[in-house]
């Protein structure tokens, strides 16, 4: 009552079958592309792109920061008033965060085992990398645009 039988069902097995991964996913995971945590790749590649991005736009920022060490605040408003700077540094900013986001991410869901909590700092995680990316962005683009001239 209530408990399905399975069948178990003989696996024979050919010479060309020793070189294959055995596949431990059910067909229906495996037609959707996600796993258990329901996810799919979409996590996994967002990661990897957002790593990727940060490679050169850590060494431009890198860079920038070494530059512009001893300048004065008109001449580091005057470099961010420049159009490709302030897009870059938005790129940094936002690149960073969303790796950060998905990061911390991971590691919560690892390690954190009550439903609740991992919610709750799941929810957490974004607000505090929403917030951040928000009020960076506005401040970037306030100089910038203050600098140009642009009020």
């Amino acid at each position: 009552m209530g408990h399905r039988r399975r069948e178990r069902s003989v696996l024979i097995m050919s010479k060309n079958d020793i070189f294959q991964p055995i596949q431990f996913r059910t067909p229906l995971s495996r037609a959707r592309g996600m796993g258990s945590s329901h996810h799919g790749v979409s996590h996994f590649i967002t990661e990897r792109v957002s790593g990727l991005a940060l490679a050169p736009l850590s060494l431009w920022g890198v860079y920038s920061a070494l530059k512009l060490i001893g300048a004065d605040q008109h001449t580091v408003a005057a470099w961010l008033g420049q159009p490709l700077n302030a897009v870059l540094l938005v790129l940094l900013l936002v690149s960073a965060l969303v790796h950060l986001s998905n990061a911390v991410q991971v590691v919560i869901e690892d390690y954190i085992h009550r439903f609740t909590s991992k919610s709750a700092l799941v929810i957490g995680n974004l607000f505090v990398c929403v917030l951040a990316g928000a009020v960076g962005i506005f401040s970037i683009l306030k100089v910038a645009l203050t600098v140009t001239g642009a009020h």
